[in-house]
């Protein structure tokens, strides 16, 4: 799924990020309103992980959608 896809229908998408990453809280994801770069620096801090492990698990999380 693309960006633009998900940008579109980010409060379905919102739903099922919020069970990958629990930590993220509804602000977090209100905030992103889709923009990834937004949603992996807050799962980069929230989780204490580095940027390329972050970008990895929201490739991830992309493609299963």
């Amino acid at each position: 799924m693309n960006q633009d896809i998900i940008s579109g229908k980010w409060k379905q998408v919102a739903g099922q990020a919020k069970r990958t990453w629990g930590k993220l809280t509804d602000d977090d994801f209100d905030v992103a309103e889709g923009n990834r770069d937004y949603l992996v620096g807050r799962i980069q801090e929230r989780y204490g992980i580095a940027k390329d492990e972050a970008e990895r698990q929201v490739k991830d999380f992309e493609r299963k959608l």
